[in-house]
């Protein structure tokens, strides 16, 4: 074994190492707070952890659940334990899976996509000992491990306790967090929807350039070009199982995304003068399994039961004012770091098609937490808001991204002085919602309400 490939072993494995140790710690924590949700007393530990034990040992919860990858991974592990710590462990299992995906998505997106951290393939004489290009080095690795587990403890901006925001009523409700903590099947869709997230982002451009049905360049090698197809098939299918399996689990990101991508698709359609169209109803075809899901769930969970009122109603903000009073701050609150992001990077962040897909994402899930409701006992529960967290969410996912790659490109560069200072505001920012996550995190664990 050559000296670059020892290095490129040792940081591999230092980097697995740390991650793992971070992996297990999160893992613990987290579990430690799902077990006081089904164990401790629903006064202290609010979530809907009670209704989640009944549903998944059969019984009747007085909720419909029309999706149930979540209830059966507890079913399974109910074979061993209890109802209560089956579906804790269930919690935690996809709770941390999603770290997971994070991590590995973050390290590719890092070395590959965002040519970040990269070793310069110098050969044997070079200060770095010839790592070959797009290989993290172990401090990076380590440093994306951090980042990767913090994305999980962020929360919403808000003051400390006695200190009253105008027409902010909650710290949570109202404004929301990219991480609740009280909502276990939010928590276990996740993982499948920032792998749907991803491969959506990475289909954008395979299904404008139609290489599944194309013959690629002029001069390009046929083997190639049959490499693209194979690979954009792939792609293809990788993505519909994702969403059908987000689906399967939580709805609520589905809704979301499903809106986002047709609006995108329409707007792509007719900008190109329908020559993409062939492209657009394959990709189209993608959503056919989670079309037929949903079409299930609706008719579970939004049909009218007992003579009650039922279906989705339109409304401007109404069941919003019912928690905040000040729409307009409590999404500045929500989102401060990824619009602060946004702002400074205004230029870059229009040719950076996964922050401008999350926002897009973000805009559609604020429309429709905005504008929809359920009719009948549920409206009150505001059930549109958690698609609109999901948007939060990766709006955070991306910006993170992006200010990492500008961070590494002022260390390699000579930035003006200006520059560095709004790096650093940038990363205050960040560090201020996780340092409210952090504590929002610890009132939780402590029986506080997540309100």
């Amino acid at each position: 074994m050559n000296r670059r490939e020892t290095m490129r072993n040792k940081d591999r494995i230092i980097d697995a190492a740390v991650f793992i140790v971070v992996l297990i710690l999160f893992s613990a924590l987290t579990l430690t707070l799902f077990v006081r949700q089904v164990y401790g007393d629903p006064g202290y530990y609010h979530s809907d952890m009670k209704a989640y034990i009944l549903e998944m040992q059969g019984l009747d919860s007085g909720y419909s659940f029309p999706y149930p990858v979540f209830f059966k991974l507890a079913a399974l592990i109910h074979l061993v334990t209890s109802p209560e710590m089956a579906v804790a462990i269930a919690t935690m299992l996809l709770n941390s899976l999603s770290l997971v995906i994070t991590k590995l998505a973050f390290n590719h997106l890092v070395s590959c996509d965002y040519g970040i951290g990269r070793k310069r393939d110098s050969g044997s004489t070079g200060t770095d000992g010839g790592r070959e290009a797009g290989d993290l080095m172990w401090p990076v690795g380590i440093v994306v491990s951090l980042l990767s587990v913090s994305l999980f403890f962020i929360s919403m901006l808000y003051p400390p306790d006695g200190i009253y925001l105008p027409g902010i009523k909650f710290k949570y409700l109202g404004v929301f967090s990219p991480n609740p903590l009280h909502n276990a099947t939010y928590m276990a869709a996740r993982p499948f929807a920032i792998l749907a997230f991803l491969w959506y982002g990475k289909l954008l451009s395979v299904y404008e350039g139609g290489v599944v049905f194309r013959g690629g360049k002029r001069g390009e090698p046929l083997c190639r070009i049959e490499g693209k197809r194979r690979g954009a098939l792939t792609d293809y299918a990788l993505f519909s199982g994702f969403l059908l399996i987000a689906t399967m689990t939580k709805p609520s990101f589905t809704l979301v995304l499903v809106s986002t991508a047709g609006l995108i698709m329409l707007y792509r359609l007719f900008r190109a003068g329908f020559r993409n169209f062939i492209p657009t109803v394959q990709l189209g075809l993608c959503f056919i399994p989670t079309f037929i899901d949903l079409l299930y769930q609706y008719r579970g969970v939004f049909m009218p039961a007992n003579g009650e009122e039922g279906g989705v109603g339109f409304c401007f903000g109404e069941v919003w004012t019912h928690y905040c009073d000040n729409i307009p701050l409590a999404v500045c609150l929500a989102i401060g770091f990824p619009l602060l992001v946004f702002v400074l990077n205004f230029r870059e962040c229009r040719k950076n098609s996964l922050f401008r897909f999350s926002w897009q994402l973000y805009l559609v899930g604020f429309a429709e937490n905005f504008l929809l409701y359920e009719k009948g006992f549920r409206k009150i529960d505001f059930n549109f808001s958690w698609g609109y967290m999901y948007g939060i969410f990766f709006c955070h996912f991306s910006a993170l991204l992006l200010l990492l790659r500008k961070t590494v490109g002022c260390r390699t560069g000579n930035p003006a002085k200006k520059d560095r200072i709004l790096l650093i505001l940038q990363w205050l920012a960040y560090l201020w919602h996780l340092a409210c996550g952090l504590y929002y995190f610890y009132g939780i664990f402590r029986g506080g309400h997540y309100y």
